[in-house]
């Protein structure tokens, strides 16, 4: 390709709108106290009765385990502090559930907190947190 007047300011148009682009946002601690709060409606969050497992260390943010335990629920969400979009899932219970937890794989853009917030029967909240240390991206990392 021969590079012509035209072609330079073509590439340096197309550089300019580029810059003017976001740069995948990603969420902040407050996103996610937000997000927390839309699912508790505001209410005070306690400790305890909650179980959040996680790997210390995820060798590939594309597919992380966890599994989420916590009886006497009747939903559990799901947040991952750093992923653009911070809430990842909500578990629902019916009164027919043998035990309130559930397993699933996430993906998480880097190393970060993941919260489990869950609902309990009698209306309050619990919460708990761990941090997983992604070495591979998973969410375009």
């Amino acid at each position: 390709m021969e590079l012509t007047r035209r072609n330079a300011l073509m590439i340096g148009a197309g550089a300019f709108a580029a810059t003017l682009l976001p740069v995948g946002a990603f969420a902040t601690p407050e996103d996610t106290e937000k997000a927390i709060a839309e699912f508790t409606g505001g209410a005070e969050v306690g400790e305890g009765g909650i179980t959040l497992t996680t790997p210390e260390i995820a060798e590939n943010g594309n597919t992380v385990p966890i599994t989420v335990d916590a009886p006497g629920a009747v939903a559990i969400a799901i947040f991952a502090e750093g992923n653009p979009e911070p809430k990842v899932c909500t578990f629902n219970f019916g009164p027919l559930a043998g035990s309130q937890s559930a397993s699933t794989r996430i993906r998480l853009a880097g190393t970060q907190n993941v919260v489990a917030v869950a609902k309990m029967a009698d209306g309050s909240f619990v919460k708990t947190a761990n941090t997983v240390k992604v070495t591979i991206g998973g969410c375009g990392g």
